[in-house]
């Protein structure tokens, strides 16, 4: 097999998703590609997964059962702070197309302390820089990137971060037109919860796998950009839930609204009525009727992708929620929960009466929960949000524009009879 694809992290989650479905997609077509992983920082975990010649196993595990895959597609191991020569030497590879990376949401960001000389660059973006910089020199083509940072237009962003680094250190005009004409920077959305190393658990997988690696059954991977990204890694021949689209903003907006309103119009009803996970609500009779009535018959209607598939990720979405794998608390989901709410249930509120001229009773009922669990102790919010929910009137917290960013006045009668009920 080739090494194809450059891969920045050896963390779990970019080995429980890329490097998940590359393997399938080795053992299902001809693509036959290996990844080389970089450590993009200092230390980490590339040690322990040289150590076992870069092979692990992966359980996917849900209601669905349990799924347990060797993968081998990691070819090696390279460590730019330990031996910078071998990472420069990546840009040689003619064989190389993609780059993939997963360096948190603080790992694509410009820092103007950065210099060319540095061995290497200490951001992400610069050490990119430095690598195509050299791949230019020898006349070589460009890359694919599919960063899968969980910001907004990742794929944007770290191009632009790479050309503010070309200008800074006088990489010259040529080399500024190479990025821009011979590299694909494409934004993409990812969504698999990645549950890591299942440290308490005793799983027998044949040999001392120091590397195990959990995650749910579900994956979704959103490229955005390159049409005919199809036609180089087949995605498409393996029933991975992986969509090519022009227009990522649908399936993110799905996301936040479905996936996350979920979590957030149902956290202050659940935690007030003295549960503790996500499960447990599914569990529940009372929260799971309240959370469906919230997804399908609320925020559902309030979206533009075809209905079948908006049902069909919510399905998803319980099934994921139900996990016996996964416990998922909700008091970490209830962190900032004003913020929250503003940005992943009040557009859906807001949209509903928009379309059909009355207000979504669940979701304002889900309202008055929030303002209900601001009036406790079970709280994590800035300690002005806090005080201020915590003393203000229903009609006060309505029409804070800084809160929620225009006046929900208008909200108060659908609101204010569920609050203390």
């Amino acid at each position: 097999m080739k090494e194809r694809i450059i891969q920045f992290g050896e963390g779990g989650f970019l080995r429980g998703f890329a490097d998940w479905m590359l393997q399938i997609i080795n053992e299902k077509t001809d693509f036959a590609g290996k990844a080389v992983v970089v450590q993009p920082i200092e230390k980490g975990m590339c040690d322990t997964l040289s150590a076992q010649n870069c092979v692990y196993t992966h359980l996917c595990r849900g209601s669905e059962g349990v799924d347990i895959k060797r993968i081998d597609v990691i070819s090696r191991c390279v460590k730019p702070y330990e031996d910078f020569d071998s990472y420069m030497a990546l840009a040689e590879n003619p064989d190389f197309r993609f780059i993939i990376s997963n360096t948190t949401e603080a790992g694509i960001c410009f820092d103007e302390d950065n210099k060319l000389t540095d061995r290497p660059a200490r951001s992400f973006p610069g050490k990119l820089t430095q690598l195509l910089k050299k791949r230019f020199d020898l006349g070589l083509g460009g890359f694919v990137f599919l960063p899968c940072e969980l910001i907004d237009k990742n794929g944007e962003n770290l191009k632009n971060c790479i050309l503010k680094y070309s200008e800074i250190w006088k990489l010259g005009d040529d080399f500024r037109a190479w990025i821009e004409k011979d590299n694909i920077f494409c934004n993409t959305l990812v969504d698999r919860i990645n549950t890591g190393y299942p440290k308490e658990e005793n799983i027998d997988v044949g040999f001392d796998d120091k590397m195990i690696n959990t995650s749910e059954y579900f994956h979704l991977w959103v490229i955005e950009g390159y049409r005919d990204l199809c036609n180089e890694i087949p995605f498409d021949k393996c029933d991975l839930n992986v969509i090519i689209t022009d227009n990522l903003e649908m399936y993110r907006t799905r996301k936040v609204r479905i996936l996350n309103g979920a979590h957030t119009s149902l956290v202050p009803y659940a935690l007030l009525s003295g549960l503790d996970t996500v499960k447990s609500c599914i569990d529940d009779k009372t929260m799971n009727e309240h959370l469906r009535k919230c997804i399908y018959d609320e925020i559902i209607p309030t979206l533009d992708l075809p209905r079948e598939e908006l049902i069909e990720y919510a399905d998803n979405v319980i099934i994921r929620f139900s996990n016996p794998y996964i416990k998922h608390m909700l008091s970490s989901i209830a962190l900032n929960s004003v913020s929250k709410f503003k940005v992943r249930v009040l557009p859906s509120i807001l949209e509903y009466i928009k379309r059909f001229g009355n207000e979504p009773e669940t979701l304002l009922f889900a309202f008055a929960k929030l303002i209900d669990f601001y009036r406790t102790d079970m709280t994590n919010d800035d300690p002005e949000v806090t005080e201020f929910m915590r003393n203000a009137s229903v009609s006060e917290i309505l029409a804070n524009d800084k809160l929620w960013g225009e006046d929900l006045s208008f909200l108060y009668n659908g609101v204010a009879k569920y609050v203390n009920k």
